[in-house]
């Protein structure tokens, strides 16, 4: 892909990365359509790497993005076999936050699930909790004849990133602006503000 304009993010909803991404991904894996999407979003073993590594691997999209990067994660060899996924890198560990959540489409029809994770540096249950989030994606079988959602367990799409206690780059503003938007009753401002 051509060098992108000043600017540009990749910064797609939930909705955009299951019903697009991920759901051609799994139509056909080798649709000429999947070259582009693997140039977008690739795929890749993430729990082969620390997250540290992931943005170097990352699509032609986030180059250079400092937040986000997305990867299309393949289903591991004991998840086929019926047993829990290895979350385990070589540095840390992936745990689960809290229960994992449905993701709606703009008509409100449920298209995936979402689980959200932290990684751990150390071994379980001491590790020490890092700023390296994760989102896990994955989609709803498309079959009317069923009540219940049925998962899609061949692939999932992952959105790695990091908490970085600032403002995300486009809201930064230069420090003496907050300064006089606090006084002026607007904007408040804290002494460990990193702008």
């Amino acid at each position: 892909m051509d060098e992108m304009p000043p600017g540009f993010r990749f910064y797609p909803t939930e909705e955009e990365l299951i019903s697009f991404y991920l759901h051609n991904k799994l139509i056909d894996e080798n649709n000429s359509n999947n070259n582009n999407l693997n140039r977008v979003i690739p795929i890749l073993d993430i729990y082969q790497l620390e997250p540290w590594h992931l943005p170097n691997h990352c699509g032609e999209l986030c180059h250079g993005d400092t937040e986000q990067w997305f990867f299309f994660a393949p289903r591991q060899e004991r998840e086929v076999r019926g047993g829990r996924p290895s979350r385990t890198t070589g540095a840390g560990y992936w745990k689960a936050t809290g229960s994992p959540g449905y993701v709606y489409s703009s008509d409100n029809k449920v298209i995936g699930v979402k689980k959200s994770m932290v990684f751990y540096k150390g071994k379980a249950p001491t590790g020490r909790k890092t700023k390296w989030k994760m989102n896990e994606y994955r989609a709803i079988k498309d079959d009317l004849h069923t009540s219940i959602p049925m998962l899609r367990h061949e692939l999932s799409l992952c959105r790695v990133y990091v908490v970085s206690g600032s403002f995300r780059a486009f809201d930064r503003r230069p420090s003496h602006h907050v300064a006089e938007s606090s006084s002026s009753g607007k904007a408040k401002s804290t002494k460990n503000e990193n702008i």
